[in-house]
This record gives structure tokens, sequence and C-alpha cells, in this order.
């Protein structure tokens, strides 16, 4: 029952990292897989949602940087790209693409943060690191997103006539 009410969470932040369906989809399911063979290592349950989090995201990590994000793209895919393009807004896509050149430990807290609205106290005990470090992460993310998608907004901003 409680991963029943976790499942959606998991594979929308399985598909951020991995970006594609299948692989979403096979590290949610390693996540579980891994999480009901340690179930025993949870030491408060108040804690579930965050526990079975983290093993996500580590998996999400692992897996990676075992495949090192080489992807062989084929036609299949190409549809799929065209299928998000009409889905999606261009600013959404930046988004994504800037959430992608930053490091790791910036995008986790950021996804935490602002995707899962997490407060800063829960992802410091998530992660298992202080709460000062976490709001570092966060402000430098930000600040790492701004330079990245500046340029695009900047020049806009500049054309528009407000």
């Amino acid at each position: 029952m409680l991963i029943h009410e976790e499942k959606e969470k998991m594979y929308r932040m399985a598909y951020v990292y991995m970006r594609n369906e299948n692989d979403a989809l096979e590290v949610f399911q390693e996540s579980l897989y891994k999480a009901l063979n340690s179930i025993q290592t949870l030491k408060n349950n108040d804690y579930f949602s965050t526990w079975l989090m983290r093993i996500l995201i580590n998996t999400a990590i692992a897996t990676l940087k075992k495949k090192q994000k080489i992807v062989p793209i084929n036609n299949e895919m190409f549809d799929q790209i065209e299928d998000v393009k009409n889905i999606q807004s261009e600013e959404h896509l930046d988004l994504l693409q800037a959430m992608d050149e930053i490091e790791e430990k910036y995008k986790t807290v950021l996804l935490l943060r602002f995707y899962h609205d997490f407060t800063v106290k829960q992802i410091a005990t998530f992660l298992d690191c202080p709460e000062g470090t976490v709001k570092t992460n966060i402000r430098r993310g930000l600040e790492g997103l701004r330079l990245k998608l500046k340029g695009v907004y900047l020049d806009d901003r500049q054309n528009s006539i407000v």
C-alpha cells in the first residue's frame, strides 16, 4: 500500500533522470527490488517515502554512470522526439537541457526542492548532509541554471517591445 502511494512520484523522478521511458521503468523496478530486499534496514517508518526516493536517486545515478549516457539513435527515437516537441514548450526543453548540464548534486537538490516540494530539512535528512550544505547546493544550482538560461532569455527580453 505504501509503495502504491509512492509509485507515481518515483516514476516521475526516474524519468527526469533517465529521460526515456524504458530506462525510467528499469530504474523504478530496480529501486523497488532493492527497497523490498532491504526493508528491514528502514529504522523509522515515517521516513519511508524519503528512504524510497533516496534508493531511486542512487539507482538512477548509478545507472547513468554505467551507461555513460550513450544512446544509439534510431528512427523510432526520432519519432518520439518529434512527439515530445509537440507536447512540451521550448522553455521547458531549455530548462531540461540546462538541468542536464549542471552537476548531479545540484540537480538532485533542485529536483527534490522544487519538483517534489521537500523542505530543506527533509532533503538534508534524505541526503544525509547538513542543512547548510543543502541550502548552498540549492543556491549554486539556481545560479548555474540562471547562467545557462541567461543568454536565451536575455536575448528574448532585449528584442521584445515591453
